[in-house]
């Protein structure tokens, strides 16, 4: 048992998520979130305040990018308008929340603000 679990410190889950097109990037990312945050669809039940180690990839880059994030988003099995099952991520304050919102931004510069539907608001 590690030092851990016998403190009984909970452990942050991981999620992986390959966003493959500018399209669902646009879809999944929340710049609404003071450190920007990300949709991520999952089945895994989680409550608000959960913390999550989080690896993204995105489109053509190689590069998994690791943040940290907490849980500010749940959308539930069977949400009102068809909606994807799934938790809204926001991203750390540190150095790597920051870097991974600005590669995103700047992969998505334009579209945000656009009136296209996301997974969010």
């Amino acid at each position: 048992m590690s030092d851990a679990a016998k403190a009984g410190i909970a452990r942050p889950s991981v999620l992986s998520l390959n966003i493959n097109s500018k399209s669902a990037l646009y879809a999944a990312y929340m710049p609404f979130l003071n450190n920007g945050g990300i949709f991520v669809p999952t089945p895994k039940k989680y409550s608000l305040g959960d913390e999550i180690f989080m690896l993204l990839q995105l489109m053509d880059d190689p590069t998994k990018h690791p943040v940290a994030a907490t849980v500010v988003w749940v959308t539930p099995h069977g949400a009102q308008g068809g909606k994807t099952e799934g938790v809204g991520l926001h991203f750390s304050a540190d150095e790597a929340g920051k870097a991974l919102r600005n590669r995103i931004e700047t992969i998505l510069a334009g579209l945000i603000g656009s009136n296209r539907p996301t997974h969010t608001l």
